[in-house]
């Protein structure tokens, strides 16, 4: 099968995509909308998949040049004749994808597109609505998103849910041999944008950090509100208890994971989160947002612990308890790997994509 891969940039999640479609034996062609100013992926593109050269990929997404990106689009679909085209963010990608006439199109979600920006005007509400109805089929990594694409007019019978997991071998329990050590140690990778609420992570590590000495922070990535970020720490009195790791490769990422003791996501929009999956992978013990989508992976106090969503009290005094029963967080590291192997193994999950390029195409 020959087919386009249309994403905004070339991320972690485009790169294992796209390696599973080419490992699947199909040929690939991978257009990229805009440059990589905020995706990293140190990896090489994957062998066999064919980057297209055409005038977006260079800067980010502009409406105003949304004629010339479809116009140049569809002079690909003629030159390239795909079976497929498999698209998303909704608003963006795909978006141009339906706009360029050609068929069959699959639109993915990305969970933001649905979560987030659909709710920014009503433009980005025909724009959804127009793009999937044009869509032969929909997918996403999490129920909460794929009910938003069928309250905005998609076919449900035309829709599929799996999370894009990860790799179960490479994400692994880590040894608990040799790691006594002094302190307790909470970790976030989350980038530091708004929607992520990393600011609400500050605000409560200094609250927690004020009434125990013994906990520290680890915070990788980065991002828009930085600075907003270090002057919270700064302010409380804690900034030289916090690590910052900044980006880091996913070959290195479970060894960060490792150093910790608690994984915590404070974000306010998401789908199925790929680094919630990772840390459960890695057998680390999780307190995350109460957000519909984090709800669909953490059973409260079985594998993890959910906190009422930007508010930094609450979220404090669950690290405070976490803190407190030490004794519980091997079980629920252990729970937390379980529920990676039963739903988040990405070998497994990508053949659901496989199957629904062969629906499609028959």
């Amino acid at each position: 099968m020959k087919l386009i891969y249309f994403s905004l940039g070339y991320s972690t999640h485009d790169y294992r995509f796209l390696k599973a479609i080419s490992d699947g034996g199909h040929e690939v062609f991978f257009v990229q909308l805009e440059g990589n100013q905020r995706q990293v992926e140190s990896r090489t593109m994957p062998e066999h998949v064919n980057q297209v050269i055409w005038k977006g990929g260079r800067e980010p997404f502009r409406w105003a040049n949304l004629a010339k990106l479809t116009f140049d689009f569809r002079r690909l679909t003629r030159e390239i004749k795909p079976d497929l085209i498999h698209a998303g963010p909704i608003q963006t990608c795909a978006f141009i994808a339906a706009l360029s006439g050609f068929r069959p199109i699959l639109t993915m979600s990305w969970g933001f597109d649905l979560m987030d920006d659909v709710h920014k005007s009503r433009w980005m509400e025909h724009v959804t609505r127009y793009t999937l109805w044009r869509s032969a089929f929909f997918t996403s990594d999490a129920k909460v998103t794929r009910d938003k694409a069928v309250a905005y007019g998609m076919n449900p019978e035309k829709t599929i849910v799996f999370p894009w997991g990860v790799d179960l071998e490479h994400f692994r329990m880590r040894n608990a041999e040799g790691r006594i050590r002094e302190g307790f140690v909470l970790f976030c990778n989350r980038a530091w944008e708004t929607r992520y609420g990393v600011d609400v992570l500050a605000r409560a590590f200094v609250k927690a950090a004020q009434q125990r000495e013994d906990v520290g922070l680890i915070l990788l990535n980065g991002g828009s509100q930085g600075a907003q970020i270090r002057q919270i720490l700064q302010s409380g009195g804690v900034l030289d208890r916090v690590t910052f790791g900044g980006q880091v490769s996913q070959t290195d990422l479970p060894r960060w994971y490792h150093m910790a003791d608690l994984y915590i996501s404070p974000s306010h929009v998401d789908g199925s989160s790929v680094s919630l999956m990772e840390a459960l992978a890695c057998g680390l013990p999780c307190l995350v947002s109460d957000i519909p989508a984090n709800k669909e992976w953490i059973i409260e106090d079985e594998n993890g612990w959910l906190f009422r969503d930007g508010d930094a009290g609450h979220l404090a005094g669950k690290i405070l308890a976490a803190m407190n029963q030490r004794e519980k967080m091997p079980g629920v590291g252990r729970a937390g790997r379980r529920s990676a192997e039963r739903r988040a193994d990405w070998k497994k999950n990508v053949a659901v994509l496989m199957n629904v390029y062969r629906n499609l195409t028959k």
